[in-house]
């Protein structure tokens, strides 16, 4: 990250060749001296940009680096601060790319070209749509893909063994069951809530513990399996689950240090709040190196006063409890992080119509943070690309079935 001590001059450009431009708007007025080695002094919304230029297949992703010859460009901006907006959709066609050259080059060598299965049960039309952009981005990589339907009435038995039956397949590489499964909804989440499901939509007799188990850890991209959970645990190389493999994504690529400090976590699920806090505080001289950070976890038995207490102490707050607006502008540290992972559909007050919106309320928060992420365009695209890495590594997992 820039060090407080190093700015470019205005309109200032530093070529380079293989990297994005970033542009950025505006620097920050100086804060206290004891927050100047922690908050950047780039200020106002910001975009990556792949239009210009983008990385080799070798190239590794970095920004804010002064050593790094990347090109950046930078405007004044008489606007008042605002937070560096991280565009997930920018990062992701960067990953894609890497993505694809790692494929390219593995297929050259002789290779199958990997393939992703993906079961879906039931008809929630969030989780089709979830499937749909994901084989969408795996049909544009190049990584040919089935999605396997099964009505919610479908016997835990029979989707056990249709599970075994594909990872015998030496034809698949990736394998994954759209989560959650019916019946499943309120696991993980920061409150309680009442879904008014039909009883012929739950199926409370498949237990979601026992399917993410039954896939082969080799071919498990979700990394929901024991075994991958239980070397993330342990420091160890495995498949890391996609979306808190996006929020350390995101992290590692702005550079945002995480070294002694504050993280708060809001949410505890094990498939999200869980992985993304173990990658965050475990050490970064392991096998799987993490942020050295110290991490607090908070969930629907923390009191909302003992919530905001905690995040605002947060060099990085990651909302990640399904809560629309959890985290107010109140709550938030002037130049922190904030990664927003809940996606939530509500009714617009004015239109009527559904959208989308994140646990973060984005347009007071942004005026306070230093880095945001958006909701939609942030984590989510970046989970995508990254279940897409996991099917390349998956492929070279099985090499030898």
């Amino acid at each position: 990250m820039l060090s407080a001590s190093w700015r470019p001059a205005p309109g200032a450009c530093l070529s380079g060749s293989s990297f994005p431009v970033i542009h950025a708007k505006g620097w920050c007025a100086q804060r206290s001296a004891n927050m100047a080695a922690s908050v950047s002094p780039l200020c106002s919304s910001f975009k990556l940009s792949s239009g210009v230029l983008q990385p080799s297949c070798h190239a590794k992703f970095r920004i804010f680096r002064k050593s790094s010859g990347l090109q950046r460009c930078f405007h004044q901006s008489a606007f008042s601060h605002t937070a560096m907006v991280i565009s997930g959709k920018e990062l992701a066609r960067q990953i894609h790319k890497e993505v694809q050259c790692e494929m390219e080059e593995w297929v050259s060598l002789g290779n199958k070209r990997p393939h992703l299965s993906v079961i879906v049960v039931g008809d929630d039309p969030a989780s089709h749509t979830y499937v749909r952009n994901k084989t969408r981005a795996a049909a544009a990589l190049g990584i040919s893909s089935e999605t396997l339907l099964r009505p919610s009435s479908v016997s835990q038995e029979e989707l056990l063994e249709m599970i075994y039956r594909l990872n015998r397949d030496w034809r698949v590489s990736g394998l994954l069951v759209q989560l959650p499964l019916p019946g499943n909804y309120l696991a993980g989440t920061l409150t309680v809530s009442v879904l008014l499901l039909p009883s012929s939509s739950r199926t409370e007799h498949i237990n979601e513990r026992a399917v993410c188990n039954a896939i082969a850890p080799e071919k498990d991209v979700d990394g929901f399996h024991i075994v991958n959970i239980g070397k993330l645990c342990l420091d160890q190389k495995s498949m890391v689950p996609a979306t808190p493999a996006a929020v350390w994504e995101i992290i590692k690529r702005t550079e945002i240090q995480t070294i002694g400090r504050n993280v708060v976590v809001a949410g505890r699920s094990k498939n999200v709040g869980m992985p993304i806090a173990m990658l965050l505080h475990t050490d970064g001289r392991h096998e799987r190196p993490g942020g050295d950070a110290t991490v607090t976890i908070a969930h629907r038995c923390t009191p909302r006063e003992k919530l905001k207490e905690l995040t605002r102490l947060a060099d990085i707050v990651i909302a990640a409890a399904g809560i629309p607006r959890l985290i107010t502008a109140d709550m938030v540290k002037e130049g922190a992080a904030v990664i927003d992972v809940g996606v939530n559909r509500i009714q617009d007050s004015e239109t009527g119509k559904i959208r989308l919106v994140g646990d973060v309320d984005f347009e007071e928060v942004k005026k306070r943070a230093g880095f945001i992420t958006p909701v939609p365009g942030g984590v989510g695209p970046i989970t995508v690309a990254m279940l897409m890495k996991n099917t390349v590594t998956a492929a070279r997992n099985t090499i030898t079935d």
